[in-house]
């Protein structure tokens, strides 16, 4: 298989699986696909076996490329990978809709997973170093009087780490962050009249624009910027 056809058999397990992380996972040593003689790569059955096992135990189980290596140094050597031992409460996952982007449902849910610094530091596999710059971009910041760090900042550090893979440093992503707080700003703004009613009914109505708006919002600014990198 070509990296095209392998990208078609990922994708319904791993939506946000992409050309370059294929190449990245492969830049690791965690896949060595074949090569034509024109340079190009062909994937077999097992490959894409190994590919499903290393995108399993990044999303599921936290683990670095390391530690993945070594699993599949062990499985290549006809040995048992070792057992993955359960060091931190389940997240919960992020309801997506059919393409991969947020749902309205995910932005009305709300999650109660409150992470130490040291949890969070542990779980999102980053340094320290990392958290503080993060936080001195106010990228992350933990909830207001508790200390505790909830699942938005988990993903957060998360992102950050996967994006330090291709060079991005934490002062690379604060564009991210003000493009988010104005699309913040203009929800407010549309959702502000509905704010002055005074019927019961009148929250549940915010509730509901609200997720409805920050839905579409996301999607539109994702396939503008799929469609921009198309374009380039």
């Amino acid at each position: 298989m070509n990296i095209g056809q392998v990208l078609d058999q990922l994708r319904g397990d791993f939506p946000g699986v992409t050309i370059s992380k294929i190449r990245f996972l492969e830049d690791q040593g965690l896949i060595k696909p074949e090569r034509t003689q024109a340079g190009y790569r062909k994937f077999s059955g097992e490959d894409v076996d190994r590919l499903r096992y290393i995108l399993r135990m990044q999303r599921d189980h936290y683990l670095p490329h390391k530690v993945i290596g070594e699993h599949l140094d062990a499985i290549d050597r006809g040995l048992e990978p070792p057992a993955i031992e359960g060091v931190v409460p389940t997240v919960p996952k992020v309801a997506l809709a059919s393409d991969g982007l947020p749902s309205p449902e995910s932005f009305r849910a709300s999650s109660d997973v409150r992470l130490s610094r040291r949890e969070l530091i542990k779980i999102a596999e980053i340094s320290e170093d990392l958290l503080v710059q993060l936080e001195q971009f106010a990228l992350i910041s933990p909830r207001p009087g508790t200390g505790h760090y909830d699942a938005d900042a988990l993903v957060v550090a998360q992102t950050a780490r996967e994006l330090a893979d291709f060079g991005f440093e934490p002062r690379h992503l604060r564009a991210f962050k003000t493009a988010a707080d104005r699309e913040v700003g203009m929800v407010e703004q549309v959702v502000a009249p509905l704010q002055r009613g005074r019927d019961a009914a009148a929250g549940g109505r915010i509730e509901e624009a609200v997720s409805e708006i920050a839905a579409l919002s996301v999607r539109l600014h994702a396939t503008l910027v799929k469609s921009g990198l198309r374009r380039s």
